[in-house]
């Protein structure tokens, strides 16, 4: 219960039923001690450290995962199958597709289209399109809405590729009305569907493919606060 090959805990319990899991394991540092009252580390197998804390008296776990697909789709299945999680709320950067969207909006996905292979180790007779689970969007929606929080509701792009051959196939999707890319939710969507768990994905614009603008590395880690905080009240 407590070791799997990727994450380790010291005892029983030290995981919430919710969590959140941005890509960089600072970004769930930061989400711990910014936010977190009592916040325990546990696990810093490879670096992908994962704490758990109260947020406003409501136990709450963060993590990070790494990027791709192959390694959310790892600490996804561990946390849902070895450690009981059942609510899992990604929280991570994308580029934006839609001239619309600036730096530091906030995106909600409510599905996720993908270029990987990841739906196929579920031998599905077509093509599924892996999707939020409705609670958790609902509930980020009223909970952006009381902050008054603008938020972008719509279709993201998992990517497998971050630096593609064809630099101009983002404008396919754009076409399509995909908001923006990012590389990890529809696989944290596939395992939560098979095992009936709930996920959801919000993010921050950290750069955008139509203007060029972009985000430092350091922005990434500390400053996409809104999003943490609605993402936070769902525990």
């Amino acid at each position: 219960m407590n070791k799997t090959p990727h994450i380790e805990v010291d005892r029983e319990g030290m995981v919430s039923k919710t969590i959140l899991l941005p890509g960089d394991p600072l970004r769930a540092r930061f989400i711990a001690e910014t936010y977190l009252e009592n916040p325990v580390r546990f696990n810093t197998v490879r670096n992908a450290f994962g704490y758990t804390g109260t947020y406003h008296g409501k136990d709450i776990s963060v993590m990070g995962t790494g990027m791709g697909m192959p390694s959310i789709g790892i600490y996804s299945y561990e946390l849902i199958h070895n450690y009981g999680v059942e609510n899992l709320i990604r929280v991570g950067s994308c580029g934006a597709f839609q001239p619309n969207l600036k730096l530091y909006d906030i995106i909600i996905g409510i599905s996720a289209s993908t270029n990987s292979n990841f739906a196929s180790q579920f031998g599905l007779p077509g093509t599924y399109a892996p999707t939020a689970s409705w609670k958790l969007v609902e509930k980020a929606v009223n909970i952006a809405r009381e902050k008054g929080t603008p938020v972008n509701i719509g279709n993201i792009l998992s990517s497998d590729i971050f630096y593609d051959d064809d630099p101009d196939s983002w404008k396919k999707w754009a076409g399509m009305g995909v908001l923006a890319v990012e590389m990890e939710a529809a696989a944290l969507y596939m395992n939560a569907a098979r095992a009936g768990a709930n996920a959801l994905c919000i993010l921050t614009v950290s750069d955008s493919l139509v203007t060029h603008e972009a985000t430092t590395s350091e922005e990434r880690q500390t400053a996409f606060t809104k999003m943490m905080e609605i993402a936070l009240e769902l525990a």
